[in-house]
């Protein structure tokens, strides 16, 4: 079976680049495992941590929020980098901060926003930048679709993949051959990602739960931490009708091969493999739950 190629290229003898990419709603009040993490990963209090609320319609609060935890956790330095626009994102001062960033953090909201603002211009390549000199890139829900070369920023929910019910905007290309689509479980977003990697069976499919993150080395390799799951869907050797089905309709998707892997999972992107499993058991009060199940108990607790 051929296999993909790694998600990153090694550098033996250059700095260990990681990338921190999560589903979305972490956990920013409790023990905050995912953020803890990243703040970790970039320095703990010596590092130079940049936010980027660009994907965000609440910029301001969404950046003093993660101010506030960073700060929580012991980490250092925090400074804010938002292009609002493309011509924004050329601002020499803007890409000076990221120059000297031990720690990139790209949170939520509307990835097509983000991707618009930043994909190609000063900012993004300075992103790029800290990343191949080591410094740790993450991303939360939008944050986290845009980590991809290829990134979902359209589609329906369900659980039925159907013909065109989802859209591909270029991204960063942190990740070349992967599909990341985010709030997996708690939205029900199995259909679109299906549907994805039955047109384009080259890219594996990666579908992270919420307050869930997937931690990628260099050298391809994924730990998954945090309260959920994450989601791999390899079509490389499916059966499907994607090329001949109407528009809307329900797709064939036979043969795919899926993987559930929660915290404690180690994993070979390029080989697509488990390489290794530590069983671990998340703080049932930090783990998430469908949607409809919060809004369900918070109304049973009003009663």
């Amino acid at each position: 079976m051929q296999t993909p190629p790694p998600t990153t290229t090694p550098s033996p003898r250059g700095p260990r680049r990681t990338l921190l990419i999560i589903g979305g709603a972490e956990d920013r009040i409790g023990r905050s495992v995912v953020l803890k993490r990243f703040v970790k990963l970039s320095g703990g209090h010596r590092g130079h941590i940049v936010v980027i609320p660009t994907a965000s319609s609440y910029a301001e609060e969404v950046s003093e929020a993660y101010r506030d935890v960073f700060t929580r956790l012991r980490g250092g330095d925090v400074s804010v980098v938002h292009p609002q626009t493309r011509r924004d994102a050329t601002d020499p001062h803007l890409v000076e901060l990221l120059d000297r960033a031990t720690g990139v953090f790209l949170t939520g909201g509307s990835q097509v926003k983000l991707a618009q603002s930043i994909v190609g211009m000063p900012v993004g390549d300075a992103i790029l930048r800290a990343h191949e000199r080591g410094a740790v890139v993450a991303g939360t829900s939008a944050g986290a679709s845009i980590m991809s070369r290829f990134m979902i920023s359209l589609g329906e929910e369900g659980l039925t993949p159907r013909q065109r019910a989802s859209q591909i905007s270029a991204g960063l290309g942190l990740v070349e051959d992967i599909i990341i689509d985010q709030h997996f479980d708690q939205r029900g977003r199995y259909g679109r990602l299906m549907s994805m990697v039955a047109a384009s069976p080259n890219l594996l499919g990666m579908g992270i739960d919420e307050n869930t993150a997937a931690e990628i080395r260099d050298d391809g390799v994924m730990s998954v931490i945090g309260a959920g799951s994450i989601f791999l869907v390899d079509a490389r050797n499916a059966i499907t009708d994607a090329a001949d089905a109407r528009r809307g309709a329900p797709l064939l998707v036979s043969g795919a091969v899926v993987h559930s892997l929660p915290t404690g999972s180690t994993f070979d992107l390029g080989h697509v493999e488990l390489t290794a499993f530590v069983e671990r058991h998340p703080d049932i009060e930090g783990a998430v739950v469908p949607a409809k199940l919060r809004s369900a108990r918070t109304s049973d607790a009003r009663h």
